[in-house]
């Protein structure tokens, strides 16, 4: 063989072994950023898991590079912190499979979240050993059994968000009592069973439990709380000593319950956004202590009875149809819908008015966008307006249900 060739093969094999010995230098040096725990764990995460079509989130997650790379990834030296399955940019479809239990071997985790997808099988236990945990939404799959009672062990958790899944069971007590939770989000399930019992050092500021098949009666509350919500389950009993204490309320949703008893005056004082309690059995008479300011006041289907006060005339969407309400509308609250006042919305129908304090206004149209309703009273409207379709066809109460009116 002639000289330059033997030496070219030789140049050639020592550039082959340079460069493999520099690709497994380079693999050796990806894989040592991290924690070898924490690798492990994330190939675990990986082979339980799998886009759905249309979805490309772990196209880039390649184990011969460095984990801390990949999308969803955030590491903080060589651990994990944060971990964020999923696209979060609007219209990706998600992921499916399984949340492994390796997820608990990820000792630094801090935060973990999961974006809408079609995850199914139950909240893995071992999530209890992320004692670092401050942030855990699960929102918007398929996930299913109870909420682990394991997770009121999270001493450090902020936020718990397992809305919009499949969970049952009851909501357990330990989690009421961690000593930093502020968001509790648990809508949109089929738990069941009662609310827990928060303690008052609790700094919780949102809870959101609606939708759910919850039965027994509410407990007494953080004062703390700026979001309650509670709709759509099967809540009974008397709730006006609870929400005067919850002065720092700005939203509001008892809707849709069998909650009883009065509603507190002090309420409308609160810095309410929405202030929804209809469809209960909610009783007695309204007597708001100020002009009311809650842009949103749904008190419909309910027992509330009594003249109505003028001081409602601010609220831009007044329901209280469906009532056992008295009396003449007040002037203010007609001007404010007429007018260019802030009152949008007024439903009365369905109620025992008897008329308006202004002279009938039959030739004054709404303006666009306002909507009335003064149907099925003991009066005949003087305004006619379209109603909606729920409240009937009946323009007026038969005379035999309104002793009091002369027609």
């Amino acid at each position: 063989m002639p000289l330059y060739r033997k030496r070219r093969r030789m140049e050639l094999t020592a550039a082959a072994l340079l460069a493999t010995s520099l690709f497994f230098s380079n693999l050796f040096t990806a894989l040592s950023i991290l924690d070898p725990v924490d690798f492990l764990a994330l190939q675990s995460i990986r082979k339980s898991l799998d886009d759905m079509p249309g979805s490309n989130f772990f196209e880039a997650w390649d184990f011969t590079a460095d984990p801390c790379g990949f999308p969803g990834v955030f590491c903080a030296g060589d651990r994990v912190q944060a971990l964020a399955l999923g696209d979060p940019r609007a219209g990706s479809p998600g992921l499916m499979g399984r949340l492994d239990p390796a997820i608990g071997r990820l000792s630094a985790l801090s935060e973990l979240s999961l974006v809408p997808g079609r995850v199914t099988g139950s909240i893995p236990d071992t999530i209890a050993s992320l004692t670092n945990l401050r942030f855990l939404a699960l929102s918007k799959n398929f996930l299913s059994g109870s909420v682990p009672d394991s997770i009121g062990s999270l001493s450090n958790l902020h936020t718990l968000d397992l809305s919009f899944n499949q969970l049952t069971g009851t909501i357990p007590q330990s989690i009421a009592n961690l000593p930093s939770l502020a968001n509790l989000v648990l809508c949109h399930n089929q738990l069941s069973g009662s609310i827990p019992q928060f303690p008052e050092s609790s700094p919780l500021l949102r809870l959101d439990l609606k939708h759910n098949q919850i039965t027994s009666q509410v407990p007494n509350l953080p004062s703390t709380l700026q979001y309650l919500s509670l709709s759509s389950n099967q809540l009974t009993g008397q709730v006006d000593s609870i929400l005067v204490k919850l002065n720092r309320l700005n939203f509001l949703d008892l809707a849709m319950n069998q909650l009883e008893g009065p509603i507190p005056p002090s309420l409308f004082t609160y810095p309410l956004k929405s202030l929804q309690l209809q469809r209960n059995l909610f009783d007695g008479t309204l007597r708001p202590e100020n002009e009311v300011q809650i842009p949103l006041v749904d008190l419909s289907f309910n027992r509330l009875w009594g003249p109505i006060s003028p001081l409602l005339a601010s609220v831009s969407q007044l329901y209280l149809n469906n009532n056992r309400f008295t009396g003449e509308v007040p002037a203010r609250l007609v001007q404010e819908l007429m007018g260019s006042g802030r009152m949008q919305v007024l439903y009365l129908q369905h109620n025992f008015l008897t008329g308006i304090e202004i002279s009938p206004a039959s030739s004054v149209s709404l303006p666009t966008g306002a909507s009335l309703c003064l149907q099925f009273n003991c009066m005949v409207p003087p305004v006619g307006t379209p109603c909606p379709l729920k409240a009937g066809t009946q323009k007026t109460r038969p005379a035999d249900q309104c002793p009091d009116w002369r027609g």
